[in-house]
C-alpha cells in the first residue's frame, strides 16, 4: 500500500481499509514477533500480558491520520494489549492507583 493510498484514504475516511490491507497483517504479525507476542505497556509496568491472553494490537506511536508516511516504520509501531491500546488512543482513561494502606498514628 502506497502512501498516496493511505494518504486517500484518510480523506475519504476509510481508514478501516487500511487495517484490513494484506500488507498491514503482514507488518503487525512482523511487529508482534519482534516484540514476543506481549504488550510492552503491561511489560514496562512489571506484568506480563501475552496473545494467549488477550488479544494483542499493533498501535503506532505517532497517529496513522496525523502520520501516514510512519504508517509502517518498525519504531513507530508497537504491540500493546487492547485495554492499553484503547488508553493510548484516548478511548477510556487509565485506572489510577489507589493508596490503599496508609498507616496514621
Amino acid at each position: 500500500m502506497t502512501l498516496e493510498r493511505i494518504k486517500q484514504l484518510i480523506r475519504e475516511d476509510k481508514i478501516i481499509l487500511f487495517y484490513k490491507s494484506k500488507a498491514w497483517r503482514i507488518k503487525k504479525n512482523e511487529i508482534r514477533k519482534r516484540d514476543g507476542y506481549e504488550c510492552q505497556e503491561c511489560k514496562k509496568q512489571g506484568g506480563l500480558t501475552t496473545i494467549q491472553q488477550a488479544k494483542l494490537d499493533v498501535h503506532h506511536v505517532k497517529g496513522l491520520k496525523d502520520y501516514p508516511e510512519l504508517a509502517f516504520v518498525n519504531s513507530n509501531l508497537v504491540t500493546v494489549c487492547v485495554n492499553h491500546h484503547n488508553i493510548l488512543d484516548g478511548r477510556i482513561k487509565p485506572k489510577k492507583n489507589k493508596f490503599i494502606n496508609e498507616e496514621r498514628w
